[in-house]
């Protein structure tokens, strides 16, 4: 027994010992499947939202982030409005490979040629397509050509796009379209050229248009996994085709394009895609999709809800794109003759940012600054270089360059904002020196303030040196005629010049510059000089200082750039409570305000497309417009008057009416504009705003009302000391939207506000949320947690 016993024990030990090891390790296999499961945040978003309204820029599918290449079918090709993929057309036009601000190019088209007669195969090849055959992603495009029994994928690289065609005839082809009327562009002086049997290189020019004055030229190059049977062009048609062998079924081609030359679009092909695994590039455009997405995690709403906000936010991630190749060359067309340059490169020989073509910056501040800033700051910085880039090559920062150019897009210094809000949130990748300087040379006589929208040959439009003599911009300018730029709207373009001054003093304050603060504080005062006391409206001034008559304050562009009086009243997001008190204080800015988004709710709060404002005149006048990015601030304005509880109603009134649901027919009631409504809709859904476009020192954001119940930010640790900031609701609903209570890090927040340091170091920010009741009192009211 003494012999036994301890055999007995030690196999029970052993057995004991067996059984815990198999149950530790199928627990870890469990607990390894359950933490290293990810999420296919592409599988979230809806590329077809909004698409049967679509602009050239709009549409994307096989693109990465702020990609170079922007490859999708067009179904309209005629102007920059009203063309690219538009779902209700069921024709397919071509697969083009630029669709971005002012720039177009290279369109190309799988053929069968047996179904096509000789006379059509130029002019009359395009092919009818069904939505049922087709599968959109984010970084690829699936769909079938049903009048040639061709099946077409998509995807790209950031500089090469990537086709893979299925053919079912005997006579397959590609026709390649170098010239004509492509979306927003003429495309002239297309060439093409054999260099060997399976590869293809030439050029072509987007010609001037009348906001991108200079011509620009696309390069690229072509490669097939087969070789070319036949190549012909036609001069009169402007067109090549190229012929495959016969019984080619599975055909994969490559395009690489430059704004340089073909020798750096065969760089870009070398350097991002050297095999034929078309499946690999799908899967990484998928992963590097998600590895941007992912950085916001929501949870709660439905389903619909969580779809819409990942659409939303994969909107704000693109439109703006890389004009430079992979080695960091450059087309810098700023000066009287284009030049061929390069980015500063790492030892490797890679640009240490990137450059780009964008539309305006006109209202990032509530958007991509806010939004970039804080989750991507990696983002933010390469734009701030890039443009920074832009005023060492041509001497001003711009606010919307395309093509290596400026444009003179809206007004203003929209790109003031911008730059500021990156260096007082900590990103400091840059010469803040050299970038004050920059901007205090845009807000002076000579800088971009002086030129109205696309005024490329003169200096008259922006009024300028009247704001600055009288403290206000006439309407109408003083000399000013189209012929010296579009959107001379003295009112707005006061308010507009007074913000961004704050802005740049601010910048000042930050640097030591005081008096250079003080002079541009003092100049932010101005919006003060168009407040008419009778009206109690901001009102248009003409040159000698007399009011506008009559005065209709909701009538459209009239004074107001893409507004109306009672929209661009609000425009002083740097001193609303200097504006409420000319308003008589206060309780009488929140009434008046109120009342406007009453009447607003009742159209919807937007004035629709130009297509529903001809049918219903009405929508022109609505009083809050968030279609369109002047009065997208207001909801948050109640909250810097005392009554945040307002601001929680009327945010998610907004959300609901304007920014929700997954539908071709609509999405943001308007135009998107390159992600600034997009990134909008994001803000507002995690509940978090910056009505100065956080330019104030130690940066602060306003609290209001999540759609959802958990919202989790991954920050950047090179940018960030934290790892996530966390926003967690309770009883959180449609009903309850209002904030009964919050707490950062398990310490009562009694104000609504957080510093971007408290942000960015990371925590957890708890809101108890609740749907207003008979129990309000009115602290709680004034203290935003009342009801409406």
């Amino acid at each position: 027994m003494k012999i036994k016993a301890p055999t007995i024990f030690r196999t029970y030990i052993k057995t004991t010992l067996l059984v815990c090891t198999i149950i530790l390790q199928a627990s870890c296999q469990h607990e390894k499947h359950k933490t290293t499961e990810k999420t296919d945040y592409t599988q979230m978003v809806y590329p077809l939202l909004d698409t049967e309204n679509s602009r050239w820029f709009f549409f994307s599918s096989a693109c990465r982030p702020f990609g170079m290449v922007n490859l999708s079918p067009d179904t309209e090709v005629d102007g920059a409005w009203g063309s690219g993929y538009r779902y209700k057309v069921d024709t397919i036009r071509g697969f083009s490979h630029i669709h971005a601000w002012q720039l177009s190019g290279l369109s190309v088209m799988p053929l069968a040629l047996d179904k096509l007669s000789e006379k059509d195969v130029f002019d009359n090849y395009y092919s009818p397509f069904d939505h049922d055959r087709e599968s959109v992603s984010p970084g690829h495009h699936q769909l079938h050509l049903d009048r040639y029994d061709i099946g077409v994928e998509l995807t790209s690289t950031k500089r090469v796009g990537f086709h893979k065609y299925t053919f079912e005839t005997k006579e397959p082809a590609i026709l390649f379209n170098l010239n004509g009327q492509l979306g927003p562009s003429e495309i002239i002086d297309g060439t093409i050229r054999q260099v060997s049997p399976r590869v293809l290189e030439g050029e072509l020019v987007n010609a001037p248009t009348f906001r991108r004055p200079k011509p620009t030229s696309v390069f690229f190059r072509i490669e097939l996994d087969t070789d070319i049977k036949d190549f012909s062009f036609s001069d009169n048609h402007g067109k090549c085709l190229l012929k495959l062998p016969s019984g080619s079924r599975d055909v994969k081609m490559k395009v690489a394009i430059s704004y340089t030359s073909t020798e750096n679009a065969k760089f870009n092909l070398n350097h991002e895609l050297t095999h034929w695994n078309f499946e690999k590039v799908v899967q990484e455009s998928k992963e590097e999709w998600n590895s941007y997405l992912s950085r916001i995690k929501v949870e709660g709403g439905t389903h619909g809800q969580q779809r819409r906000f990942y659409t939303d936010l994969w909107h704000a991630l693109q439109g703006r794109r890389i004009i430079n190749d992979a080695n960091g060359y450059y087309p810098d067309n700023t000066g009287k003759h284009f030049q061929i340059k390069r980015l500063p490169i790492s030892e490797e020989g890679l640009p240490l940012f990137n450059h780009y073509n964008s539309d305006s910056f006109w209202g990032a501040q509530w958007t991509i600054s806010t939004l970039w800033q804080l989750v991507y700051p990696e983002v933010a910085e390469e734009f701030v270089n890039s443009l920074l880039q832009y005023y060492r090559d041509g001497g001003l920062v711009p606010r919307g360059p395309s093509g290596g150019n400026y444009t003179y897009v809206m007004t203003g210094a929209s790109s003031t904002p911008f730059i500021v809000g990156a260096y007082q949130k900590g990103i400091r990748g840059f010469n803040a020196e050299e970038a004050y300087g920059a901007l205090k040379k845009n807000h002076m006589p000579g800088g971009i303030m002086t030129r109205a929208g696309y005024e490329h040959q003169s200096e008259i439009g922006g009024g300028l040196e009247d704001y600055i003599a009288q403290g206000f911009v006439p309407y109408p300018t003083p000399g000013g005629s189209r012929r010296n730029g579009l959107h001379q709207n003295g009112a707005s373009l006061t308010l507009e010049y007074a913000y961004q001054d704050w802005c740049l003093a601010q910048f000042a304050k930050a640097l030591g510059k005081t008096e250079d603060e003080a002079y541009f504080m003092e100049r932010s005062e101005n919006y003060r000089n168009v407040f008419d006391t009778e009206t109690n409206w901001i009102r248009p001034k003409d040159k000698n200082g007399k009011w506008r008559e009559p005065y209709d304050h909701y009538e459209l562009n009239a004074g107001f750039i893409e507004a109306n009086g009672a929209q661009g009243t609000w425009f002083v997001p740097h001193d609303l409570s200097g504006l409420a008190n000319l308003m008589g204080g206060k309780g009488a800015a929140v009434a008046k305000l109120n009342q406007q988004f009453e009447e607003a709710s009742k159209l919807g709060f937007t004035s629709g497309t130009s297509h529903s404002q001809e049918l219903h005149p009405e929508y022109s006048r609505i009083p809050i417009n968030y279609g369109n990015q002047p009065s997208i601030q207001t909801a948050f304005v109640f909250h810097h008057l005392g009554r945040p509880d307002l601001t929680q109603y009327w945010a998610r009134e907004v959300v609901e009416n304007v920014y929700e649901g997954l539908s071709t027919s609509r999405g943001y009631n308007g135009d998107e504009d390159q992600g600034l409504m997009g990134a909008l809709a994001v803000l507002m859904k995690m509940g978090l705003f910056q009505m100065t476009g956080g330019n104030e020192a130690n940066a602060v954001y306003q609290v209001s009302s999540p759609t959802f119940d958990r919202i989790e930010i991954e920050l950047n640790e090179d940018y960030y000391e934290g790892q996530k900031f966390v926003i967690e609701t309770k009883n959180n609903s449609e009903e309850n939207r209002y904030i009964r209570a919050a707490t950062l890090n398990g310490q009562e927040l009694p104000i609504l506000n957080l510093t971007h340091t408290q942000v960015v170091s990371g925590g957890q920010l708890n809101l108890e949320m609740y749907s207003g009741t008979a129990s309000d009192t009115p602290e709680k009211t004034r203290s935003g947690q009342g009801k409406k």
